[in-house]
Formats: structure tokens, sequence, C-alpha cells
């Protein structure tokens, strides 16, 4: 199997790569390298064989086909997306770019590259487009997502995620492209850049720094651990169905103030401190269509492709908390804002 991942520099796709590298003919990551990408994410398997790397935006058209052409993929994983939801408040420009513009690239790069393709080789090419929950907008106090969902984004991220959706399904109605959409929940564990909840979360209160929260507090996510998630892409990869979507969640509801409260604790039990870090918590004024919950109902993954996850949120936390706290090589030229000679301008906010 020969693998073309976008975004394999980033929290979900390094996991990914890391996962991979090894148990396929040929792997080759596309990224950019954008402020939260980290090439140190995948020093493990940097020099291994049939792993390449290729620093090129997805936006480059003949940069994208001419990756395709050297590497000759049977399966695309795109995920390269801008996914800061602050970010894309303040600055919408680079997600409409990225998540639209450089979908679509992607997209007719793919299209044009599997035409030229035998027939056998084309009956078994995929196009697997990872997209978000956040597409599906808000949920009161009842109720799951499922695919059937309808789209009601609410904040510029989101948007420009069910738009990048409604094209790879475009992809395969119109072309018959085998596309395959994945709609996932709040991922977390080691490597994400700390911008997010919970590594920002764990930064700070190892530092002493304020803890904001934004509102009361009140708003759920659905927790996914980042490795069950891979897994969930691999049996989409092994068995998902061209023009289908499939959800992945943890089946790990917690407000934000609950997430944020768990990890105070589990750093004092630590890294003991002269008072509870609980202390460090701050209500700030809440952001704009903050959604109030997301849930999903994960049940076709796994009746379809026998996936489940597997890690439990408590214990997936405490591995979580312990990764930072052990690794401060990785996560502090991020926190000093400095990374490749570029100034990242991190947010103090939640994700």
């Amino acid at each position: 199997m020969r693998i073309l991942i976008t975004g394999g520099a980033g929290f979900i796709g390094s996991a990914v790569c890391r996962r991979l590298a090894g148990s396929v003919e040929c792997l080759v990551n596309v990224d950019r390298l954008t402020y939260a990408a980290n090439p140190r994410s995948l020093d493990a398997i940097a020099d291994h064989p049939g792993y390449a790397f290729e620093r090129v935006d997805i936006c480059d058209r003949p940069a994208l086909e001419a990756v395709f052409a050297r590497y000759r993929p049977t399966v695309v994983l795109h995920l390269a997306a801008e996914s800061h939801v602050d970010r894309s408040i303040t600055g919408t420009a680079p997600f409409i770019e990225t998540n639209l513009v450089g979908t679509y690239q992607m997209l007719e790069a793919a299209r044009h590259y599997w035409h030229g393709l035998p027939r056998d080789l084309g009956e078994r090419f995929r196009f697997i487009h990872v997209s978000t929950d956040e597409v599906y907008g808000s949920l009161s106090a009842d109720g799951r997502f499922s695919e059937e969902t309808p789209y009601q984004p609410s904040s510029p991220y989101s948007a420009s995620k069910a738009g990048s959706d409604h094209l790879a399904h475009a992809w395969f109605r119109t072309y018959g492209l085998p596309t395959i959409i994945s709609n996932c929940s709040n991922n977390y564990g080691p490597y994400q850049f700390p911008e997010k909840l919970i590594p920002l979360t764990i930064i700070n209160a190892l530092a002493g720094k304020p803890i904001s929260v934004y509102g009361d507090g009140s708003n759920v996510r659905d927790w996914l651990y980042v490795e069950d998630h891979v897994e969930g892409l691999v049996a989409l990869i092994n068995r998902g169905v061209a023009g289908e979507k499939y959800n992945f969640g943890g089946d790990s509801e917690r407000t934000n103030l609950t997430v944020v409260q768990q990890i105070c604790d589990l750093v004092d039990g630590f890294r003991a401190s002269e008072r509870p870090r609980r202390s460090l918590i701050t209500f700030v004024t809440d952001r704009p269509g903050h959604d109030l919950r997301y849930a999903i109902d994960a049940n076709k993954a796994r009746r379809e492709l026998g996936w489940r996850p597997s890690v439990d949120f408590e214990a997936g936390l405490a591995r979580t908390v312990g990764w930072y706290l052990d690794n401060p090589g990785w996560w502090e030229p991020l926190r000093r804002g400095v990374y490749d000679g570029e100034r990242l301008g991190l947010l103090e906010a939640n994700a």
C-alpha cells in the first residue's frame, strides 16, 4: 500500500505517520509546516525506509501533481487544515484558503491522477477526507450527531470544514472519485500544539499561570484519544466504503470546566504546589458563536468498521499530562513563540 498523507507534521497527522511507518510500502507526508506543525513529532520515523517528507502547500497544484506522479499513492489521507476556532474568528482568510481552496486543489490533483491509473489500481484508490464534528453545529442537552445530522456550522473554522466536506462528497457524486469522509470529536494526547484546551491548560498549570475558561465552563465536548482516532482511520483505509461518511467519537463527554479541573488535579499529583492549581482557573468572556455541546454517535463505525475507542478518558488524560511534563523539550520552544525563526503568537484561550 502506498499512502499520501497531508498535514502529517500536525497533531493527528504525525500520530498517523508514526502508526503507519513500516507497515506500508510507501508513506509520503505532504506538509507546508505552518505554525502548528512540528517535524520533531516525526523524529522517531524520519529515517525510516519507505517514509518521505515533501514540504508542499496543498494550494499549489503543480507541486501536488508532482508528488502524485513521483510517489503514485493508492490512498490519500487528507488531514491538512487550519483548525483553531479562535484564530478563525480573528483571521478568517487562512481557513478559507487552506480548508476550502486547498481541499479543492487536493481533490482535483487526485482526480486527474486517479483517471490515469490502471483499472485495478483505480478500483482500489481511496481519498479519505478527515473532518470534524463541529460541522454539525451545537446540540442541546440530549441527542448525538449521526452521519445524517444536517450541517449547521457556527464558526468560520467549522464553516470552512463543512464546505470542504461538501466538496469531497460532490467529487464522488459528480466525478466518481472514491472519497470517504470522516468526522471526529475533539482529539487529545501527546504532541498537540499548545494552543488547544488540554495542552494549554497543562502548561499553564505547570507554570502557575492563569487558566482561562470561557463563560462558566459548561460547554460540553466529546473527547477522543488521538491513537484511537488513528485506528479509526486505519480501519477506513482497510474497510471504508467509497461515498460513505463515518463518525468517530470517544464516548467521553465532559464539560470544559471538568476537564480543566481534572488537569489541575493531575498536575498537582505529579508536581506538588503550595496551593491547588484549581485556584488558577479564571472565567473569561465567552467567545462568539460558542457551541454548547458536541456528542458523537459512532455506531456506524463500530458496526461497519469493527472500530471502537479503547482508551478511557481519565487514563488517557493522565497519560497526556505525564507526557507534557516529561517532554518540555518538545513544547517549550513553541511556548516561547519561536519556531523556524517565526513568531507564533500563541493564543491564551481555549479551543
